[in-house]
C-alpha cells in the first residue's frame, strides 16, 4: 500500500523543490535504494512512497539526525506525545518565556549530545526536532566544541507536532537501515539493482555561502574529489547513480570544476531557489547541477 509523507524537518540544501526533476532518473523499478547523505529525507520518503523498494540504507554523518530517524521509526508514539506537549506549551507561552524556553532547550540538547547516554535518545530527537521548528532558518550548525550553536527565531505558533505525517514517516521507515558516519561505509551495500542518490554539502559559491558547518567534518574540494571517485566506483559496478550539487558558473563561468570532475557522466543544470538564506530578498533562483550516469526520462513513470 502506497502512503505519502514528507520531511519531519527542514533542512540546509533540501531537495522538496527538485523532486519533478530528480524523478525523471528514477528507474521504473526500484529493487534497493540507498541515500548516503540523507539530510532531510525529500527524495527517500518520495522513493518509499511511490517505488516501494525492497531493500534500503540510508546513511548521514550527523549522528543526532540518524537518531531522529530511528526514533521515528521504532518509538513514534513517544516522539509525538512528547511533541505534543511541547507544542502545547509554546503556544500558550508568551515570547519572552518561549525565548527563555529556547535557550533551555538548546543547552539541555548540548549536553545530551556530549553525554551520548542512548537511554536519552528519544528526548534527544525531540529536542532536534523542536530545535529545527524554533532556531533561525532551520539550520543544524556547530562550533568547534561541537555544540548546537544556532539562535532562536521567534517563530509565533511553528507546527512542532505534525502527527499524521510521524505517523507516514515512521510506517514507511519501518524496513529502511539506517547507519551513521561517511558515505563510504555504503560501498558494500550497493550492487547493480541499487538506485542511489547522493545529496553531498555542496561546494560553496562564495566563503558566505558556506553551509558545510553543520556538523564537525568539512568537505572541502578534496572531499568532492573523493566523492567523485566513488562515485565512478558504483557507477561501473552498474548502480544508477544521480548526485547533485552547486554550479560554480552561477559565479564565474570559467569555473569548470564539475564539469571536469564528472566529464564522464550527464549534467544538467536546473533552477533552484535558496531556501535558506538570512536575507530574503536574496533568495532567488539560481541553478544548481544533476549529475547521472543515466539520461533523464521526458517525464518520471511516478508522476
Amino acid at each position: 500500500m502506497k502512503q505519502d509523507a514528507k520531511p519531519f524537518i527542514k533542512w540546509v540544501g533540501g531537495k522538496t523543490q527538485l523532486l519533478e526533476e530528480i524523478r525523471k532518473y528514477y528507474p521504473s523499478h526500484i529493487e534497493k535504494y540507498c541515500e548516503p547523505f540523507v539530510g532531510g529525507g525529500a527524495v527517500l520518503f518520495d522513493v518509499l512512497s511511490k517505488a516501494l523498494p525492497n531493500e534500503v540504507l540510508i546513511n548521514d554523518i550527523n549522528a543526532e539526525l540518524i537518531n531522529t530517524y530511528k526514533q521515528i521509526k521504532e518509538n513514534c508514539s513517544g516522539m509525538i506525545d512528547e511533541l505534543a506537549k511541547m507544542q502545547e506549551k509554546y503556544w500558550s507561552s508568551s515570547p519572552e518565556d518561549n525565548k527563555s524556553l529556547y535557550f533551555e532547550k538548546r543547552d539541555r540538547f548540548n549536553t545530551l549530545k556530549v553525554n551520548g547516554n542512548k537511554k536519552e535518545n528519544l528526548e534527544k530527537a525531540v529536542l532536534f526536532i523542536f530545535l529545527n521548528k524554533t532556531c533561525f532558518n532551520g539550520l543544524f550548525r556547530v562550533n568547534s566544541k561541537g555544540l548546537f550553536n544556532v539562535p532562536f527565531n521567534n517563530a509565533k505558533r511553528p507546527l512542532l507536532c505534525d502527527e499524521e505525517n510521524l505517523k507516514a514517516c515512521s510506517t514507511l521507515l519501518k524496513n529502511v537501515k539506517m547507519t551513521v558516519g561517511s558515505y563510504s561505509q555504503c560501498n558494500d551495500f550497493i550492487d547493480n539493482k541499487t538506485f542511489v542518490y547522493l545529496d553531498p554539502p555542496y561546494r560553496p559559491l562564495t566563503q558566505t555561502a558556506a553551509f558545510t558547518s553543520y556538523n564537525e567534518n568539512a568537505f572541502g574540494d578534496k572531499e568532492q574529489i573523493k566523492l567523485a571517485k566513488f562515485i565512478e566506483e558504483i557507477s561501473n559496478r552498474k548502480a544508477i547513480v544521480v548526485t547533485s550539487n552547486s554550479d560554480p558558473k552561477n559565479i564565474c563561468e570559467e569555473d569548470t570544476f564539475f564539469d571536469n570532475l564528472y566529464k564522464k557522466f550527464t549534467i544538467k543544470r536546473v533552477s533552484a531557489s535558496r531556501m535558506i538564506n538570512s536575507n530574503a530578498k536574496k533568495r532567488g533562483a539560481i541553478n544548481e547541477l544533476l549529475i547521472s550516469n543515466v539520461a533523464e526520462c521526458s517525464r518520471s513513470v511516478y508522476g
